[in-house]
């Protein structure tokens, strides 16, 4: 089986030649700038480190390491910013060299720490603190309450930090004839390479809500403003599908998996009950979900981070065909759980191997014995595209990184 061959079969529970693998097809499956960069140098490698998110700071994977890591599945994203004039230099927080995308200009504060602002340059919208590895979010839109119209949300979403300073290929998503061009761009890649390709999408609905009107607001709006949430959702549902309008008519039938995110969890429980989840949430995630497959070839993936245990079966019910990032250190988040009670409806794309505890802190032993494990768990009867449990972290050794690809060789080899 090719590359792509291989992911379809896993989402089609299919046993597929060997276990894919992911590295930076989706900001949830990446690695940060810092990891990135100490990797290449421990392997000598001359490759620059192209941060293409600047909010998580992640890199973009170089092809080489690509290839030499078996990678199965590419974000289509990397065939926009390729020459080396849309790249100028930085330095990362641990005095490394590092690029900035030329649409991304922080400034510099004399404190040491990194903040963007609005158009006028008065008003802060991000902030990186002295040695911090990403940007927060500072200014909230609708924290004193919700607008009597929403005349005005296009342009509040645009201040927030993941539209502001989106990454390829929406930030030329304003150019002229954008969508022409991915289509271009995804044709090539698809003519030009073997492995799946991914479309990273938002279509967020929860997350837009704590964007707008910060977390602890909407959380208690899910309670007590039911009105106003249903507004908004719906205003943002109308967004989101003419978004999915373009991207299916551009690339629908070149790309093979398209990312929503929506992070449901925290590492106790899902932010929500499941009847609060299916009231407001799962019908406008069904008409995504539905809006995708009744016009493309797209298979439809979820990003959640945390324990969303409790919300499994109405993500699969409404439509959702994968999952990552698979945060198996969250309660009810079991790897040999998922898989009995759900591998057979959805796929598990990640939790290969924790990041916050094994990957960063142990050793390259205990490393490859955890991915062997989460291997013989996660992948029988396909269902699993392997990946790490969210991001590679800047505190991960190189050591490390290797020992788990060596770890997925080792178990690839031995079917």
């Amino acid at each position: 089986m090719t590359s792509r061959e291989n992911v379809l079969a896993a989402i089609d529970h299919r046993t597929p030649d060997r276990v894919p693998v992911d590295l930076g097809a989706t900001p949830s499956s990446g690695i940060s700038a810092i990891a990135y960069n100490n990797l290449v140098r421990y392997l000598g490698l001359d490759k620059p480190t192209l941060i293409y998110d600047v909010v998580q700071q992640l890199a973009q994977p170089d092809d080489e390491l690509l290839e030499r890591f078996g990678i199965d599945v590419l974000d289509i994203g990397r065939t926009f910013n390729t020459r080396p004039e849309d790249w100028y230099p930085i330095t990362l927080s641990n005095g490394a060299q590092a690029y900035y995308p030329q649409n991304f200009h922080p400034r510099h504060l004399p404190d040491g720490s990194w903040a963007t602002y609005d158009d006028d340059g008065q008003r802060m919208l991000t902030k990186m603190p002295v040695g911090a590895t990403f940007f927060d979010q500072t200014y909230f839109p609708y924290a004193d309450g919700y607008p009597a119209d929403y005349t005005n949300l296009d342009a509040e979403m645009g201040r927030v930090l993941w539209a502001r300073h989106v990454h390829s290929p929406w930030d030329h998503a304003a150019d002229e004839g954008f969508y022409d061009t991915l289509r271009e761009h995804a044709l090539k890649l698809r003519e030009t390479s073997d492995k799946a390709l991914m479309i990273v999408c938002g279509c967020n609905l929860f997350e837009w809500g704590t964007f707008l009107r910060r977390m602890d607001n909407f959380l208690m709006d899910l309670l007590c403003d039911e009105r106003n949430v249903e507004c908004l959702l719906d205003e943002l549902l109308a967004r989101h599908l003419a978004t999915l309008e373009q991207v299916c008519r551009s690339v629908g039938d070149l790309v093979d998996i398209i990312r929503f995110g929506d992070d449901l969890g925290m590492i106790s429980g899902p932010f929500m009950s499941p009847e609060t989840y299916r009231k407001l949430f799962k019908p406008r995630h069904r008409i995504l979900c539905e809006y995708v497959k009744s016009h493309s070839q797209m298979h439809t993936f979820i990003h959640s981070c945390g324990s969303i245990s409790a919300l499994i079966p109405d993500l699969i019910d409404a439509g959702i065909e994968i999952i990552n990032p698979v945060q198996t250190n969250a309660a009810g988040m079991d790897p040999a759980f998922l898989k009995r009670e759900f591998g057979a409806d959805v796929t598990f794309w990640g939790g290969g191997i924790d990041t916050a505890s094994m990957l960063n802190r142990g050793t390259p032993e205990q490393v490859r014995k955890q991915v062997l494990e989460r291997l013989e768990i996660f992948s029988p009867g396909g269902g699993f595209v392997f990946n790490t449990v969210h991001n590679i972290l800047p505190d991960v050794p190189p050591q490390n990184i290797l020992a788990m690809y060596d770890a997925i060789a080792e178990f690839n080899g031995s079917r």
